[in-house]
């Protein structure tokens, strides 16, 4: 699919998989069960469209947006806390109400992993033995600074 990520094709991807487990589960388990997965696939489906668009606004508004991102963040967990409460008090019940609320992360999961790049098996890389691989901190995501004599000298004084 190699383009951007699309909000319809995550969205689509979603119902694939809730509603496959509402037909599972109202095979297997029972019809109230695949309710609550209904009852929490619709909440999910409604939170993260909030989401979308929250982050579309704020990327368009650029960095003068954060209190506000922050402010639509904690509202929208505030009003997704509220209607999960009112489902659990309605008698949903609380497994199927968390499955069905849980399905957007394999479904962005996937959507992601379709939208990113190809992957080309020739293209030039860095042989495995390489020294190269030393200067490139995969938890920063940047190069390393370069190593200094004396803090190999310290490390082993501290030994």
């Amino acid at each position: 699919m190699d383009g951007p990520l699309r909000q319809g094709t995550v969205v689509g991807w979603n119902l694939a998989f809730s509603a496959g487990a509402c037909a599972v589960s109202a095979a297997t388990v029972s019809p109230h069960f695949a309710a609550s997965i209904a009852v929490g696939a619709v909440l999910e489906l409604a939170n993260f469209r909030a989401l979308w668009a929250s982050c579309e606004r704020t990327l368009l508004a650029g960095r003068s947006a954060g209190g506000l991102a922050a402010g639509a963040l904690g509202l929208r967990l505030a009003l997704l806390a509220v209607a999960v409460a009112f489902a659990l008090r309605s008698g949903i019940d609380a497994v199927g109400l968390l499955i069905g609320l849980s399905g957007m992360v394999p479904a962005v999961l996937i959507a992601g992993w379709l939208a990113g790049p190809p992957i080309v098996p020739d293209a030039p890389a860095l042989a495995p033995d390489d020294p190269a691989w030393d200067l490139w901190d995969p938890w920063l995501a940047r190069e390393r600074a370069p190593r200094r004599e004396d803090d190999d000298e310290r490390q082993e004084e501290a030994r």
